[in-house]
């Protein structure tokens, strides 16, 4: 009997998923990155299923790939030869949700913004929102440590995970945190597994700590500025005084074009950025309007405050369009770099120059509150993978991130695209002791190999 044939054995009948053609859709994430011919899908729906397949894994040595909802943009979930795709997108129970003690017990395959209106329904939130935050997968948000819009006032999902349940490499069920907001009882491990991509264990459960939901509509404005560094300048200028934004989001030209081209936002000529900025808090059009005044002194040609909670929702809404609208010029190599906020002009300038350099296409957004920009480099849809220029500009990208303090990335991750770059930030030292925690938790190597370190 083969290895495949005995899970299937294992597991209850429809579990596992062999067609070739129907594996391959669940190889893959986001990215161009091409993948291997996994032995099949596991379709989990309790964490009895991830127990078997980890045990199995561990007795046959067969390369496990969790996944998600496949949104990642890193290459995390891309699947590699001989592996079985773990997928937990059926493991969608939310099991318990305490308004009292506003946290939750949610399963991975928990979509971010069905979480967050489970919490509305009791005055509460879910902090984390990444802008794919309606098909994206609490998960996949825990593997890469993932932010979003609001991660500038709330923070990103570490933030907001107080345990969690993990499956070890041989089956073990490993419990870590706590359902208080304060305790440090031992290491902090559910800090460690936040981020760590799949390779250290299966998260199956997490507890995760929920928010009093603002009580009434956020003020959002929206600048449009004649240059990305003045946009940039006037990000760093709103943080200095002190005005705390829950969002804070930057869009390019580049971006603003695409996004018009794909549904008419009325984009005027001399616009070459827009600052989009939101607060939450009860006199909120008083910090607006203290924005607005240092988006003007910094150069701003046109400011507009939303007056109603539709037109917020469309202000956001051009954010939100941003990936979707790039993926329409091409392939996308999607990097998310984050540096000091007092330095996010000199990095605007660098990816800037970096593109002119090279003759590639940069379409730039920034979580810009926190310093954490997303610079996408289009190339050709029938290109295998990005070209030597593209490279080239993207080596010059994170080297500049760098050198400014910074690092290779915010919240995507470092999956299979950003391995190349990680010994320029982590060194010897932090290699070798990555490898050692890898080994704890996983002596075989079994656990998405190939990714993160």
């Amino acid at each position: 009997m083969s290895a495949i044939d005995v899970l299937v054995a294992r597991l209850p009948e429809g579990r596992i998923l062999t067609d070739p053609e129907v594996i391959d859709s669940y190889a893959r994430d986001r990215t161009f990155c091409e993948p291997g011919k996994p032995l099949g899908v596991v379709l989990a729906t309790s964490r009895d299923d991830v127990v078997e397949t980890m045990r199995w894994a561990t007795e046959h040595r067969v390369p496990v790939v969790p996944r998600g909802a496949g949104t990642g943009l890193a290459g995390g979930a891309t699947a590699g030869d001989g592996s079985i795709v773990l997928s937990l997108a059926k493991m969608t129970a939310i099991r318990e949700l305490s308004p009292g003690d506003e946290i939750a017990v949610v399963e991975p395959g928990v979509i971010n913004a069905d979480l967050d209106r489970a919490a509305r329904a009791h005055g509460l939130m879910f902090a984390p929102d990444p802008s794919s935050y309606e098909i994206s997968t609490i998960g996949g948000n825990l593997a890469t440590n993932a932010g979003g819009l609001r991660c500038v006032k709330y923070g990103v999902t570490r933030d907001s995970t107080l345990g969690l349940e993990v499956v070890l490499a041989d089956g073990r069920i490993l419990n870590t945190g706590r359902r208080t907001m304060k305790g440090v009882t031992g290491y902090d491990l559910t800090g460690l597994f936040v981020g760590s991509e799949g390779t250290l264990g299966v998260i199956t459960a997490a507890t995760v700590r929920l928010r009093r939901a603002p009580a009434q509509p956020p003020a959002t404005f929206a600048a449009e500025f004649p240059s990305l560094r003045d946009a940039g300048a006037a990000v760093s200028a709103i943080i200095a005084a002190g005005c705390q934004p829950s969002l804070m989001e930057l869009l390019d030209r580049a971006t603003l074009q695409a996004i018009d081209d794909m549904r008419s936002i009325g984009l005027e000529d001399a616009t070459m950025a827009m600052l989009i900025g939101q607060s939450d808090v009860p006199d909120g059009q008083a910090v607006v309007s203290r924005m607005e005044e240092l988006c003007m002194a910094n150069g701003a040609t046109f400011v507009a405050v939303s007056s109603s909670p539709q037109e917020t929702d469309d202000l956001i809404g051009v954010r939100r369009m941003a990936y979707q609208a790039k993926e329409r010029l091409g392939a996308c190599l999607v990097e998310d770099v984050c540096v000091p906020r007092s330095v996010l002009p000199e990095m605007i300038t660098a990816i800037e120059e970096a593109a002119a350099r090279h003759g590639v296409r940069i379409c730039t957004v920034a979580h810009a509150g926190d310093g954490n920009l997303h610079p996408v480099f289009i190339f050709d849809h029938g290109t295998a993978e990005p070209p030597a220029e593209v490279w080239a500009a993207a080596d010059e990208v994170f080297t500049r991130a760098l050198e400014l303090g910074g690092t290779l990335t915010g919240e995507h991750g470092v999956g299979m695209l950003k391995r190349r770059w990680l010994a320029l930030e982590s060194g010897p030292v932090v290699q070798e002791v990555s490898a050692g925690i890898k080994g704890v938790f996983d002596p075989l190597g079994i656990l998405n190999p190939g990714k993160a370190i």
